[in-house]
């Protein structure tokens, strides 16, 4: 089945819907993307270890899930959407900010997306990782997720490390999560 998502030019602004794979491939043809955070009561991360399944990054450390609006769909309706059909349950998220970033994984493809970074506040639900998806999942605060990333960067998706250590957003991440 062909999934479409939405095209944008660098200003967000809507091009057209393209098909997922094709946009993936090569260097990536840009479009939009969500990326969720979801933050317990002790300011932990909820990271997910991609699964075995996917096909840019299987097996990396990442933020709660990823995914991509479909067309007339709003950012926050997607994120909602895609954590409810990845972890099982739901939260109210909140936009924070959009990042934009481009990321080669070997030979196979890229991404090359403008993504909306979606806090959610996570209140002891019961969480049911679909394993198509998840391969496993983790409680971090945020100092122990930098550390991880300083010793073991390959083992994080770009775009994560990207939210995480760079310092345009580190005021934003110290609201999120403190420190």
């Amino acid at each position: 089945m062909l999934v479409k998502i939405v095209q944008v030019d660098k200003n967000d602004k809507y091009l057209g819907l393209i098909d997922k794979n094709k946009a993936h491939e090569n260097r990536g043809i840009l479009h939009r993307a969500i990326c969720v955070f979801v933050v317990n009561n002790k300011k932990e991360i909820l990271l997910q270890k991609r699964s075995k399944y996917k096909k840019l990054w299987p097996l990396y450390w990442s933020n709660t899930c990823c995914s991509h609006p479909k067309k007339g769909e709003a950012y926050v309706e997607a994120g909602e959407r895609r954590l409810k059909e990845e972890l099982g349950f739901s939260c109210q998220l909140k936009p924070l900010f959009k990042i934009y970033y481009q990321a080669k994984y070997k030979s196979i493809g890229a991404e090359k997306e403008i993504s909306m970074i979606l806090l959610g506040q996570y209140k002891n639900q019961k969480i049911k990782p679909n394993e198509k998806e998840i391969a496993d999942l983790s409680w971090m605060s945020l100092a122990k997720v930098r550390a991880q990333i300083k010793t073991k960067p390959n083992k994080f998706t770009p775009w994560f490390k990207k939210i995480i250590k760079d310092k345009k957003y580190a005021e934003n991440m110290r609201k999120i999560c403190g420190k």
